[in-house]
């Protein structure tokens, strides 16, 4: 039998041309908008020293972790919907996949550290300062990343344990765990258990921390604030609670189902979701309805105008 050395990736390859150029065209106009979007949050979150809250600093690794984990995926998925060759190397797969997956996993993480911070800082806000210091906050992002690298590795050998000797065609836009296990020879039942194990403690394990957070935050709203604090209190836990849903939903599905009941038509929907909508809906709902970020947007305009001026 033939070893596998490439693998294609079907994506959208069934799709008439017109229908591949509207592709393009949305999905080019999203990569561009949450690029964009999160480049500017972590630029303001870096240089604007007001925005020096725990919170800002979470937001602004959320924004790069974003960045890393659409760029992963969507610029390879644009080229494929103009050329016709979609074959991408075994090594470049194995990397795409590792990434996906340690991006993937820290920004899980990181999302229950942001919720644990509004926890503190709503149900705790006199020691706030002392419980979420600087170090702290650094060692949480750094944890974030360490989980994400460390599980990356433990999933890509489960993922590529198995020689690959049948069909290399991925139905889907990108190299996925499942999808890819699947096209192995061997026993893929064993690799799919430790992935679908994985995923329940890495998805679920920040869940409860995420869940048990805003649980306690809407438990001190309502026994104690007016209704107008109330109101703010719950719109930026409900934002929050928002991005935490979609992701988690998506990223459920996608790894903790049961292989059966996959198919191109049902994997390709939440792997958009959780590829591209979420880290697109990320920088709107935590940022742009926030009045400290919008000063801070307003004062980078207007030193950019300012230099620029002066330039001239």
């Amino acid at each position: 039998s033939q070893e596998v050395t490439e693998f294609i990736l079907v994506g959208f390859e069934q799709s008439s041309p017109s229908t591949r150029a509207l592709l393009f065209a949305l999905f080019l106009t999203l990569y561009s908008l949450a690029m964009a979007m999160n480049g500017l949050i972590i630029f303001i979150t870096w240089t604007d020293p007001r925005l020096n809250s725990p919170m800002y600093f979470f937001l602004g690794h959320l924004s790069f972790l974003d960045v890393c984990f659409i760029t992963t995926t969507i610029p390879q998925m644009l080229i494929h919907l103009v050329v016709k060759n979609h074959t991408v190397s075994f090594v470049s797969c194995m990397i795409q996949m590792y990434l996906v997956f340690c991006v993937g996993v820290a920004e899980c993480i990181l999302l229950a550290f942001m919720a644990y911070d509004r926890y503190v800082a709503i149900c705790h806000p006199l020691s706030y300062a002392q419980i979420m210091s600087r170090q702290v906050c650094v060692r949480l992002v750094g944890a974030a990343w360490f989980f994400g690298l460390i599980n990356g590795i433990l999933l890509e050998y489960m993922s590529f344990r198995n020689p690959f000797c049948k069909d290399n065609h991925i139905e889907n836009f990108f190299c996925e765990a499942p999808i890819v296990i699947a096209l192995s020879c061997g026993d893929p039942q064993f690799s799919m258990k430790i992935i679908f194990a994985d995923a329940i403690v890495v998805l679920l394990s920040p869940m409860v921390l995420i869940v048990t957070s805003y649980a306690r935050i809407l438990a001190s709203i309502l026994g104690r604030a007016s209704s107008s604090g109330r109101g703010k209190t719950f719109s930026t836990c409900a934002s929050h609670l928002t991005v935490v849903v979609c992701l988690y939903t998506s990223a459920m599905f996608s790894y903790m189902n049961p292989r059966s009941t996959h198919g191109p038509d049902k994997d390709k929907p939440f792997s958009l979701l959780y590829t591209i909508i979420t880290p697109m809906c990320n920088p709107i709902i935590y940022s742009f309805r926030n009045k400290e970020m919008k000063g801070a947007m307003v004062r980078a305009l207007w030193r950019t105008s300012q230099a620029q001026a002066e330039s001239v």
